[in-house]
Order: C-alpha cells, then structure tokens, then sequence
C-alpha cells in the first residue's frame, strides 16, 4: 500500500514537471522562432541593401524611371507626412481619450458605442480609408474649399499632402486613443479627489494633473502612430503620392513621394525588374532606418520624461 502511495506522488511530480516544461518550453520556442525570423529578414535586408546606399542616393532626386537617381524627394516626403499625420492624430486622439476617460463611465452606453466605433475602426482594411480620404477629404472638404475661395483651378480639391495626412491620422486614431484613455485612467483617483477637493475645477485638474501625469501614453500613441502610418501605401494612393517628383512639396496642397510607395513602385511598374532590385533594397533600409529613427526618438523622449518625474517624486 505504501508502495502505491510512493508511485502515485512520483506520477504526481512527474506530470507536474512535464507540464511546467511545457508552459515554459512552448513560449520560448515561439519566441525564438519569432526573434529568428526577425533577425533573418533584416538580415537579408541589410546585407543587400547596405552596399547600395551612398551619400548621392540619399540626396539625389530620382532619374530615369526611379532606376537613377537617389530618393531624397522620397524621404523628405515621408518625414513631412508623418509629422503633418501626428500633428492631426494626437490632439484629436488626446481630447477623445480625456472624453473617454474623464467625462464617460465605463458602462455608459455612449461610451461603449464610442468604444465600439474605435474598435471597428481598428479592423477597417488600410484601402478604405484611401476610399473615404477620396469621397471625404478631395471631393467634399478641399472642392468645397475651392468653391468658397473663388478658385477657377483646384487647390485643395484635388490630391494633396494635406489629405494624405488626414487619411493617415484617421488610420492611426484608434491607438492613439486606446493608449491615451489607458494611461489616464491608470492615474489613482485619489489624486483627482485631492486636486478637487483643494478647490480646483475638474478641467483645472485635467490641465494640471492629469494631462501631465499622461504625457507618456500620448507619446506612446505618438510611437505606435509612427511605426503605423510611416510604411502604409493604400491609404494615401489615391490621396496625394506620387511615382516620381524630383521637387520638394512646399505646400500642404503639393503632391509628395513616399518611401513605402517609391518601394512599391520598383517593385511592380519597374521596366526593368533586375536593375530595379538593389534600389528595392536599399529604398527598404532607408525606411527600415527612418522608421526605427522616428519611434526611437519619442522612445528616448519619453524615457527621459519618466525620469525626470520620478526624480521629482524623490
């Protein structure tokens, strides 16, 4: 009997330790398949698009079908765009996750339209919203502009940087918002009932405690905005970019080139695909880079946020 009671405890610790193995061994292969996937792609990607990047590449405008040249139009364009994007998707995705979070309950039933109107707006694919920039931004808003301005030839009624920025904030929204209303809502309510009680209004007490205290989820929907709308091509085809343009955009109204699209276009329309590959590579690290440098900057800015507020807090 005793025997049995040994096998049966053995049979217990074995099982247990199968199953540990197991909770521990599943997730960490997944990972490193996924970290080896990672390091191969850009592994193959610099490998082959390093050697091809020079100073005349990145600064020269593009010549003979885009297979010449260099791709600076198209780096000033995406800089441009996405700087345009976040100075349209943050205040908008700020004031809606205060809203959310500040003058909405969780249960409202408002609140959980809105909440379910972000959500779908999440999972719409990236070419309806080039859809809707055409019918919203170009026919309606920028030739209703025209109309207004007297102007016998379209500005703004027709594609633009403008409204490739719009198109691309409106796609970016739902993170910015969700990262937002998070943050504000992780900040304890004792402290907005100390600022209250001490006399302040409740917009004073958003203005001066919690905006502040949420200055690290805006700049994490300002990353997440980034690393979304830096590469995207459907949303802005028919909204303002273009296949070559050897000069800057100086106004909103101008059309742009972008490296998403610069990438695409040499890889489908090129008259002579193998000329073409190099250039593929090297656009693709270029963006790669850009990209990365973008979201590491409002990375390391709000790292040094953090720490200045918790040395304060010391």
């Amino acid at each position: 009997m005793k025997w049995k009671k040994v096998r049966l405890k053995q049979s217990r610790v074995l099982k247990e330790k199968i199953c540990t193995l197991l909770a521990m061994g599943i997730p960490m292969m997944a990972t490193a398949l996924i970290l080896s996937a990672v390091v191969l792609m850009l592994g193959n990607i610099f490998y082959k698009g390093l050697p091809e990047i020079s100073w005349e590449f990145l600064s020269a405008s593009p010549k003979n079908n885009n297979l010449e040249g260099g791709i600076f139009p198209a780096i000033y364009g995406t800089v441009y765009l996405v700087f345009i994007m976040i100075l349209f998707s943050i205040p908008i995705g700020t004031a809606t996750g205060i809203f959310l979070s500040e003058y909405t309950r969780r249960d409202s039933k408002f609140a959980m339209t809105v909440r379910f109107a972000i959500n779908t707006l999440a999972g719409v694919p990236s070419i309806v919203f080039g859809l809707f920039g055409v019918g919203f931004f170009i026919q309606f808003i920028g030739k209703g502009m025209d109309v207004v301005g007297g102007n016998t030839t379209p500005i703004w009624g027709k594609p633009a940087l403008i409204w490739a920025a719009a198109t691309l904030a409106i796609l970016t929204l739902p993170v910015v918002i969700i990262s937002v209303e998070e943050t504000m809502r992780g900040i304890p309510r004792e402290m907005r009932e100390s600022s209250l009680a001490l006399g302040a209004t409740k917009w004073q007490t958003i203005w001066k405690l919690v905006l502040p205290n949420s200055v690290t989820g805006i700049l994490t929907g300002a990353i997440l905005a980034i690393g979304r709308g830096a590469g995207e091509v459907a949303p802005i085809l028919f909204v303002g970019v273009v296949y070559s343009l050897p000069e800057l955009p100086s106004h909103l109204s101008d059309q742009f080139m972008q490296l998403g699209y610069h990438l695409f276009v040499l890889a489908t329309q090129s008259p002579d695909v193998d000329a073409a590959l190099p250039k593929q590579y090297a656009t693709t690290v270029v963006l790669l880079v850009l990209t990365f440098g973008m979201s590491f900057f409002a990375t390391f800015l709000r790292y040094r946020i953090r720490k200045a507020r918790g040395s304060a807090h010391i």
